[in-house]
């Protein structure tokens, strides 16, 4: 089964306006799937996981692209950095829109030789796993606003989503293979899944020496989800140095597992909380590391209202990345410690946002909200992010906002 992504849009549009276009995310985000179902067939496909292609590729990149002619799709082109200069003098040549396509699974390693080589001449989009807009058939819904307006619109076109149905999509994930496939072993997926990733991207980036200890600085960044980043816990955790954890959680973000959430102050010099928040990417992923058998075991767990929150934030994610947007997404947290789960800026407004396991949500979830209005900044519609099943007022710019609008 395929589906329609949200991403589809902002790809055609940027192969009509620029010759390269790359397209990055961990792996088995369905971005082959999606250049593959959409590019003609007089695109050539050539994937770097092939070992002769590779070394083709490394060897004398200048004969393979002698050998593959454009237009074509090179999936997983972080194998093959010696490729893009004889890209760039290719399309500086030619001149012409949709030359290349590119995938790439190490989005900031790969970023630097494509920044050197390609400025200018490349469209770089980011794509993460199913969002449920995409998998309820609403693709083509825009970027989330909380204005109400909005959400009563995204909340007519979406079916209900109670508990039981939520904790399943948040145990499951949302990797494209196990999303669709609820015959597919979830176990057995993610346990491919992370051997894969170890074997391949780690070594990569980093030649890890003892796989067990980064496997236990996984666990314990899945256990931290929704929380403020501390190396010390997580060192200590995995039996590594300060240092090594700061260096593996870099993997985690540039694998695309893990994304960091930055505090936001009036002044992007000076921040209340330097320290940013930890969100893993893919919550079927942070429920597996964590050992949550079932879904009913994880919403009753000590996990429920963290994990439900990292559901919430990517899907918030995807809703702009898919979109071809740049998320304006901060948390606020003052010396206090008064916090604001969520701050959404834009066209210079704060909304802010709360995420709570609750189907009756109240006033007093938003009382930080107060905090802002000292900062010279228009504030904007805001709410909470809950388990109501309609759209309800708590004051007169906060509403009460159901999860299956997001």
């Amino acid at each position: 089964m395929i589906l329609q992504r949200t991403l589809e849009a902002s790809v055609r549009r940027a192969a009509e306006q620029f010759p390269v276009l790359l397209i990055t995310g961990a792996r088995q985000v369905g971005k082959t799937t999606l250049l593959r179902r959409i590019s003609g067939p007089e695109r050539t496909y050539v994937t770097l996981d092939d070992p002769r292609l590779l070394a083709l590729a490394k060897e004398d990149p200048l004969l393979f692209l002698q050998r593959f002619k454009p237009p074509l799709l090179i999936d997983e082109i972080q194998y093959a950095p010696e490729l893009l200069p004889i890209i760039k003098m290719q399309v500086d040549d030619a001149r012409a829109s949709g030359m290349f396509w590119l995938t790439g699974s190490q989005q900031f390693h790969l970023m630097k030789g494509v920044s050197e080589s390609l400025a200018g001449r490349v469209a770089v989009l980011n794509l993460m796993g199913l969002s449920r807009r995409e998998m309820i058939g609403r693709a083509e819904d825009g970027a989330f606003s909380p204005d109400t307006d909005a959400i009563n619109i995204r909340l007519q076109a979406t079916p209900p989503l109670d508990l039981a149905e939520l904790y399943r999509l948040i145990w499951r994930g949302s990797f494209p293979a196990i999303a669709l496939n609820a015959e597919l072993d979830r176990d057995l997926f993610f346990s491919s899944y992370l051997q894969t990733y170890l074997q391949r991207d780690v070594r990569d980036l980093a030649k890890v020496g003892d796989e067990m200890a980064f496997l236990r600085f996984l666990r314990a960044t899945a256990a931290r989800t929704g929380q403020l980043v501390n190396f010390a816990d997580l060192a200590r955790d995995a039996d590594v140095a300060p240092n090594t954890a700061k260096s593996w959680l870099s993997i985690l973000q540039t694998s695309g597992i893990v994304w960091l959430l930055q505090p936001w102050h009036t002044n992007p010099t000076k921040r209340l909380v330097k320290t940013p928040k930890l969100y893993l990417l893919d919550t079927g992923l942070a429920a597996y590391l964590t050992e949550w058998s079932t879904p009913q075991t994880l919403e009753a767990g000590a996990m429920s209202g963290a994990i439900l929150e990292t559901w919430i934030l990517t899907e918030l994610l995807k809703s702009y990345l898919h979109n071809g947007l740049t998320p304006p997404f901060y948390y606020f947290r003052d010396k206090d410690k008064r916090e604001i789960d969520l701050l959404i800026i834009r066209d210079n407004t704060i909304h802010p946002l709360e995420c709570k396991k609750s189907a009756s949500p109240g006033k007093d979830d938003v009382r930080n909200f107060a905090t802002l209005e000292s900062v010279g900044m228009p504030i904007g519609s805001g709410g909470v992010i809950c388990l109501s099943q309609q759209a309800l007022p708590l004051t007169r710019t906060v509403w009460s906002i159901p999860a299956g609008a997001v």
